[in-house]
């Protein structure tokens, strides 16, 4: 099952953490086709892998993807309907960035076989992956948790007004995830640090967790969009702040810690 378009490691407990937006490679045919500031990849959650780089010592199952999500977005449903009806949200196969700039130097839409091509090439595996690894973990434990690790810069005028908070969860109003557990990580948050947090705010989380999240069935699945304020010394740049991310990181593991103690 293994595939290049993602990395997955295998952990020994009933949590699994999906990375689908971390990804910056590009088919060449693609790249070329692209314009230069698109090619610098604005819209990458970016270094989120790096933030969660303890998670083999805490035994955590790792799905991460290798491809840009200029490429496809891995989070949105493959026949194109909309996550959030009345508000802008990128597109299965992007031409636009956030910024509202063509992705593309003479193109405007990517064509009906190039968009197939693909989900069958880098949609399609992730998904296959992510849905074995969610029936393995719930099989061997009774239930599942899968947190999708998301990153965004903190002010995207055309995404939402203002700056965002810091942490953003989304269980799609409560249907996709147990509210007590979200109600705990939020508390953590708000309790232990000085961070801002907020429950189902502009992310209630996308095609990931409303698809896959069942907590009927033993599969709760949340998102986590964090703030890149909270560990880039600047977001233009995309450059990284070690103390901010040896802070956040402290923060990521002690979440990560109540969801797994959380069904104990």
């Amino acid at each position: 099952m293994d595939d290049d378009s993602y990395v997955f490691t295998e952990g020994n407990t009933a949590l699994l953490v999906s990375m689908p937006h971390v990804g910056t490679q590009l088919p060449a045919h693609i790249a070329q086709a692209m314009t230069s500031s698109a090619r610098r990849l604005p819209d990458t959650d970016w270094y989120v892998h790096h933030l969660y780089d303890f998670l083999p010592a805490m035994g955590v199952s790792m799905l991460r993807a290798n491809y840009s999500r200029y490429v496809v977005d891995l989070n949105r449903p493959v026949d194109g309907q909309s996550l959030y009806p009345g508000q802008t949200v990128s597109e299965l196969c992007p031409t636009q960035m956030f910024n509202g700039e063509p992705i593309y130097q003479h193109r405007a839409d990517v064509d009906a076989h190039e968009r197939q091509r693909r989900i069958g090439s880098f949609w399609r595996p992730y998904h296959q992956r992510l849905a074995h690894e969610l029936e393995r973990i719930r099989e061997q434990f009774g239930y599942v948790i899968l947190w999708d690790a998301h990153s965004i810069r903190s002010v995207v005028p055309s995404l939402f007004d203002g700056m965002l908070p810091d942490f953003n969860w989304g269980s799609n109003d409560g249907k996709s995830c147990s509210p007590v557990l979200t109600q705990a990580l939020h508390d953590n948050v708000c309790s232990q640090s000085n961070y801002s947090s907020v429950i189902n705010g502009r992310f209630k989380g996308g095609y990931i967790t409303r698809h896959y999240g069942n907590p009927g069935a033993g599969v709760h699945a949340i998102q986590l969009e964090l703030s890149q304020q909270t560990y880039l010394r600047d977001e233009q740049r995309f450059e990284i702040e070690d103390k901010k991310v040896c802070k956040l990181k402290t923060r990521l593991k002690s979440l990560l810690e109540v969801a797994l103690a959380q069904f104990n």
